[in-house]
């Protein structure tokens, strides 16, 4: 690891708070254009007594602004402090994740994955029309029918197509002649440039697309394309379960990444992660944020950096060993699972590096789903329902879920 060195409790919180004292103190300091200030003094504490120990509290009571992308290398001095630890995570998720090369990305901490979804796909949409002129309509989202609804999203903002890849229901694995069609059709219908969306992890199947099979089609149909992968639940797994994976930037077609901090990195809400190539965030850039120093070129805009602290806590608190034994418990827990599914004669999907198990829907009947609160693929129609093994989600929990399973069975059999 380049970047990713594990801290103690008293290191990180010497770090916080040296970060904190960098940014302006609007107790103490002459501030009277910002439009912010500390958090309320009469809801929120401000006991120093407290504070004084609780450096990601006390980030929050303090309140940065994270406005802007830092790693462009200018942003409001107000809060240089702790824009630099946003820029560090920024960089360790790039490298020692993503395998790329250092100070060669930019990125920002955003409000969960769906925004750093549409990010990406903005500024695609943006690239293609400044550096190829091309118009709305020939530009086209592609990505798996299991792909999260953010992309949906995207087309319906942004007023770009898309087009969704037929998956094997078994297998979850991408039709290469749907693909193949789908892209044939989308050039008949005078498309040209394809944003591309792979997978590192559905939120419904923990699956994983094999991005060479996007480009090798799209190669032969001899199309432009860009190539953004979702890793919005899989970013903090899958690059530890599966460590010689394509799914970063060691590939030259990839040039964005999402990842989301909030799911398996257990970090507060509002915690996504975009990552994309130097170069690219320049086609999102508003100008006309002629206030904001550096201006801005987020989707957000102003954003709590106490988020992007959070983060940066959490991974330095466990360092990279730390990391690889947790991922590791959570792929013992869900082998054992499987064992036990596989063992009832119970039907489910689960990739191997990944640890989330979907269970079709026939072997489960609804008072266990509600018991156990299983989430559907479709709430009106299910076929699936998923269990994901996030860290509170112990084999003691787990085993009262199969012995409810053993029960049904008996009934089944007596009835």
């Amino acid at each position: 690891m380049k970047i990713w060195k594990k801290k103690s409790q008293d290191e990180i919180t010497e770090c916080v708070f040296d970060a904190l004292n960098n940014n302006i103190n609007y107790a103490t300091q002459n501030a009277l254009g910002i439009p912010a200030s500390y958090l309320d003094e009469d809801v929120f504490s401000q006991d120093e007594t407290f504070l004084k120990t609780a450096p990601f509290m006390s980030s929050l009571v303090k309140n940065p602004n994270h406005i802007g992308c830092h790693t462009l290398g200018v942003s409001e001095g107000y809060f240089s402090g702790t824009h630099a630890i946003e820029k560090e995570l920024i960089e360790l998720c790039a490298v020692d994740i993503l395998k790329g090369e250092i100070n060669t990305y930019d990125g920002y901490v955003a409000s969960g994955g769906t925004e750093a979804n549409i990010q990406a796909i903005w500024i695609y949409r943006n690239y293609f029309i400044k550096e190829h002129k091309a118009n709305l309509d020939e530009i086209c989202i592609i990505c798996s029918e299991d792909s999260h609804y953010s992309m949906d999203k995207a087309s319906n903002l942004l007023v770009i197509a898309i087009r969704k890849i037929n998956v094997d229901f078994e297998t979850r694995v991408i039709s290469e002649s749907d693909l193949a069609l789908q892209i044939k059709t989308a050039k008949a219908n005078g498309k040209k440039y394809f944003i591309v969306i792979a997978n590192m992890m559905t939120t419904m199947f923990g699956s994983v697309d094999d991005v060479d099979t996007y480009i090798n089609y799209l190669n032969e149909e001899n199309v432009t394309y860009k190539v953004h992968v979702d890793g919005a639940y899989g970013g903090f797994y899958y690059p530890f379960s599966n460590e010689e994976n394509l799914l970063n930037f060691r590939n030259p077609n990839i040039t964005s990444v999402t990842l989301d901090a909030h799911k398996m990195a257990q970090a507060p809400y509002g915690t996504g992660i975009f990552i994309a190539k130097k170069g690219l965030i320049k086609y999102v850039k508003t100008e006309e944020a002629s206030y904001v120093k550096g201006q801005d070129a987020t989707l957000i805009g102003s954003r709590s950096g106490a988020n992007a602290i959070a983060v940066w806590m959490i991974l330095m608190k466990h360092g990279a060993n730390g990391w690889f034994e947790k991922i590791y418990i959570l792929q013992k827990r869900t082998k054992w699972l499987c064992e036990q599914l596989t063992n009832l004669g119970i039907n489910f999907y689960r990739l191997p590096q990944a640890n989330i198990v979907t269970i079709k829907s026939e072997f489960i009947d609804k008072k266990t789903v509600e018991k156990f609160g299983l989430v559907p693929d479709n709430h009106h129609n299910p076929k699936w329902y998923k269990i994901v093994l996030m860290p509170h989600v112990s084999i003691e929990k787990l085993s009262l879920f199969i012995n409810d399973l053993k029960e049904q069975k008996q009934l089944e059999k007596i009835n």
